[in-house]
């Protein structure tokens, strides 16, 4: 059954900038209402102005996991410095960031490197309907650690991952082994939860950023992709090279400054800047 939450004119939100912006792979919008697994959740949920209306969740779940309990208010107002940003913010008005499990992000950010967003979909579907447990509505939830461990390579294989196939099967099995990672990378600082997660195979630095971003909530971690590092050569660091593959070094330069010039949520003010990439395409 279809239940209601208002949101309330002080409580912002926009549920079409949030699922659509690329923080997370199992969402689908369908005549108006957006349909996805999250954890053990299977989801519809659509808004009508002040109202969001969905089934699958409690109304606990749906605010934790579209964090409806922050102030984006003053999230916001925290990071909007200058002209761009501010222009960022008042064209996707109400994005938040979601809360996502940390094994499904971790494994999804490993099956996302070098690749677009409909492939990554598609293989993290794949995983989910041959390893996951079975949801109402015919969808499954994501695997945890224990269920994937076990899994070949040749059996990745043929969830498309290709090379990031003994990726997965290594991280699967070294969180396997180690329960409590996820409740450690949580109450580390940021630099030292990055560290944390950057020995697992196949991930680098954006994709530990995002990671921390989505599943962590890390809100100081600045992940660079090609169009972020175009919009911040844009707009705030002219002298970085025109065109170049972007090294390590060159990536914690982009991601320091971000750092300190948006602050404690310099996250936030990436989703935003990523909302409206396609106005920055050369």
């Amino acid at each position: 059954m279809e239940k209601a939450l208002r949101l309330g004119p002080g409580n912002p939100f926009n549920l079409d900038a949030t699922l659509g912006c690329g923080q997370a792979f199992r969402w689908e919008k369908v005549d108006g209402t957006w349909y996805g697994v999250a954890g053990d959740h299977a989801i519809g949920i659509r808004q009508d102005g002040e109202r969001l209306l969905f089934s699958g969740a409690d109304e606990p779940f749906i605010r934790r996991y579209f964090a409806l309990d922050l102030d984006l208010p003053a999230i916001l107002s925290s990071v909007d410095r200058d002209p761009r940003i501010h222009a960022a913010i008042g064209r996707c008005p109400g994005l938040r960031i979601l809360r996502q499990e940390p094994f499904e992000t971790l494994i999804s950010y490993i099956c996302a490197t070098n690749t677009n967003i409909p492939t990554i979909k598609k293989r993290i579907a794949l995983i989910a309907e041959r390893y996951g447990r079975r949801l109402p509505g015919g969808v499954s939830a994501f695997p945890d650690a224990a269920a994937l461990a076990p899994c070949s390579e040749g059996e990745m294989r043929g969830c498309v991952l290709g090379y990031r196939a003994p990726y997965a099967c290594a991280t699967a099995a070294l969180c396997a082994e180690d329960p409590g990672w996820a409740e450690r990378v949580a109450a580390l600082p940021y630099g030292e939860a990055r560290r944390e997660l950057l020995r697992f195979p196949g991930v680098g630095p954006k994709a530990a950023d995002c990671i921390l971003l989505f599943a962590f909530e890390k809100y100081e971690a600045f992940p660079v992709d090609v169009h972020i590092r175009r919009m911040m050569r844009r707009h705030y660091l002219p002298d970085l090279p025109e065109d170049k593959t972007m090294t390590c070094r060159e990536y914690d330069l982009i991601a320091g400054f971000a750092r300190e010039h948006f602050g404690a949520y310099a996250g936030w003010a990436q989703e935003y800047l990523f909302c409206v990439r396609e106005e920055e395409q050369p």
